[in-house]
């Protein structure tokens, strides 16, 4: 079987020789604690192995539990690649440890796959992930620079319990200057992309560089309308007899990137892990789309639009 006719065992190669990741993984932004619990299982059942984690999202041990349910099962922990994200709170180096610890023992793991830095923005330190003045202004943290938060990551990685570090919600101005003074170079890269935002640019940058581009919000959110109900991609889906997220999901690995997708039900996580390679003039025809939309508006402010106020 070759890879290209197997989109759904696609690994990716990371830079710093740990190993790869899956193309299709599991994004675990759900707000519902059992929910959490029942997709995660769910997920794992249908066949994915990538499992996409933060702190932020306030349900790491929901997620551990269903992975530990899987691993007890008999599926091999090597087998399963499991990222999770530093807050932005936690961005002083001193922070960093305490919190990746945590955030391990949350999930029951001895050791992380792969530890992004959520977004660029350091926030107040402190146990308020959403720390605000009396305006309502989100209070940043002018005291730490990435390049200092991203120094903390790397020793993470020299006493082995994180076996990769990257970056989230960040453009090529803020990639580049870490990727030229980091000692570990960035192995992944998180963004919102799909056929609205290729992000073309950075993909080009990252394939250059080795860092797997990692796309979340590969369905638009689900947002109607939107890619889903896309004229282009409702062609392409009725003619290759797949449903428009397996095209969408299909173009973005095709195209070289991971893809996170976050199925809630387990016929949909089936239908999110069957995916299959498209023609050529498929592929041709979504990257020639010309509607451009950002949905998330994180990569400004370091706030996540779509995080349930409260959740």
């Amino acid at each position: 079987m070759t890879e290209s006719s197997d989109l759904r065992l696609k690994r990716m190669p990371l830079n710093n020789g740990s190993g790869s990741i899956p193309a299709l993984g599991f994004g675990t932004l759900i707000p519902d604690a059992a929910v959490t619990i029942t997709a995660t299982r769910d997920a794992l059942d249908a066949g994915f192995r990538h499992f996409d984690c933060a702190e932020r999202y306030g349900n790491e041990r929901e997620v551990g539990e269903a992975l530990q349910a899987g691993l007890a099962a008999g599926i091999a922990r090597e087998d399963i690649f499991v990222t999770t994200k530093l807050w932005n709170s936690n961005h002083r180096p001193e922070r960093v440890k305490p919190a990746f610890e945590a955030s391990l023992e949350r999930l029951g793991l001895k050791y992380l796959d792969l530890y992004l830095i959520h977004t660029p923005f350091a926030f107040q330190p402190g146990d308020d992930q959403d720390p605000r003045d009396q305006n309502g202004n989100v209070i940043y943290d002018e005291g730490v620079t990435l390049l200092d938060t991203w120094r903390a990551l790397e020793s993470l990685v020299d006493h082995g319990k994180c076996r990769a570090i990257g970056l989230s919600d960040v453009g090529l101005n803020e990639l580049l200057p870490i990727y030229e003074s980091a000692r570990i170079k960035p192995a992944v890269v998180q963004v919102e992309a799909h056929p609205y935002l290729p992000e073309t640019e950075l993909l080009e940058f990252c394939k250059a560089k080795g860092i797997v581009l990692l796309a979340f919000a590969p369905l638009g959110h689900g947002m109607r309308p939107g890619l889903l109900g896309d004229p282009v991609i409702s062609a392409i889906a009725a003619r290759v007899g797949k449903t428009p997220a397996q095209v969408l999901l299909a173009w973005a690995v095709q195209r070289g990137t991971a893809v996170l997708t976050t199925p809630k039900t387990a016929a949909r996580a089936r239908e999110n892990f069957d995916i299959s390679a498209l023609p050529q003039d498929a592929l041709n025809e979504i990257s020639g789309i010309q509607t451009r939309q950002r949905l998330n508006p994180v990569v400004k402010t370091g706030v996540p639009g779509f995080i349930p106020q409260g959740g």
